[in-house]
């Protein structure tokens, strides 16, 4: 895709980027794919897919307690659970307000570990690396913040969440479906969103503004970006997925190019069909 190649232009260090149909077939890649960058938050719809695998096999619950008194599993993947952003306090009652917490996902990690009797890396590992030969990727450390892969590996994810094999579509459909409609939250990085849409794990993009996703993607789009300067998004829409990954933390120049990029490949996409 000649798309992919406006990365060269991004001011980084290393760049690679990728786009997958929901059928598997790889569009475009440009770059280094087999480099292995840190994800950041990227980190989160991977730990969230380990997650509902762990719903699927009976090991969890969805609406079990989980968090906070009042909080379920549901509530941390949703960002809805309460507590605060890196902290582990509650700052608001869960179900109430969407406040983005990389100390949700810790304690889904924590809470998954006690119920499967192995470390949250390790089952992250046994759920969704291993089967998918995502080889080159490890979620050590925080479940919310710590991941490290590349973008041949997150192809193979991207084309898993479009495609299923691993959970029941109704399940993945559940994933990107916005979980306690209607709730006010920052966006990190983009300010105030109301609503401030999430489904399980995924941000949802809905009628965001401003959004790291372009201004042509479909409100159903839903994915995730990190702050060490990557994204994943999957449009339904357009029937494909596109990663990006860098080296450079995220700020005033991703808020630039990631939507231009978006643009481009969408609309390559398009004229593809």
């Amino acid at each position: 895709m000649q798309s992919l190649a406006m990365i060269d232009n991004w001011p980084v260090p290393t760049a690679a980027a990728a786009v997958v149909r929901a059928d598997g077939t790889v569009v475009g890649t440009h770059g280094p794919t087999a480099h292995r960058f840190p994800l950041a938050s990227v980190t989160k719809p991977v730990a969230a897919y380990a997650a509902l695998v762990a719903y699927e096999e009976g090991a969890v619950e969805l609406d079990e307690p989980a968090g906070p008194e009042g909080s379920t599993v549901r509530h941390l993947l949703a960002h809805t659970s309460g507590l605060a952003f890196d902290e582990h306090r509650t700052t608001a009652a869960p179900g109430t307000r969407r406040l983005y917490s990389n100390a949700g996902f810790e304690v889904l990690g924590d809470h998954i570990a006690k119920a499967t009797d192995i470390p949250f890396p390790e089952y992250v590992r046994q759920a969704v690396l291993e089967p998918l030969g995502m080889v080159s990727t490890t979620v050590d450390g925080s479940p919310a913040k710590d991941g490290v892969s590349t973008v041949d590996d997150l192809i193979r994810f991207a084309a898993e969440v479009q495609s299923p094999r691993l959970l029941h579509p109704h399940t993945v459909l559940a994933a990107q479906t916005v979980v306690h409609p209607g709730l006010k939250g920052v966006l990190p990085g983009y300010g105030h969103q109301n609503p401030n849409d999430w489904g399980l794990g995924f941000e949802i993009r809905d009628r965001k503004s401003p959004h790291w996703t372009g201004s042509s993607s479909s409100p159903a789009t839903f994915g995730h970006f990190g702050q060490s300067g990557t994204f994943l998004w999957i449009d339904p829409v357009a029937g494909a997925a596109c990663i990006a990954l860098t080296d450079r933390a995220f700020g005033p120049w991703a808020v630039e190019v990631w939507p231009a990029l978006t643009d481009a490949v969408l609309a390559e996409l398009g004229s593809a069909r």
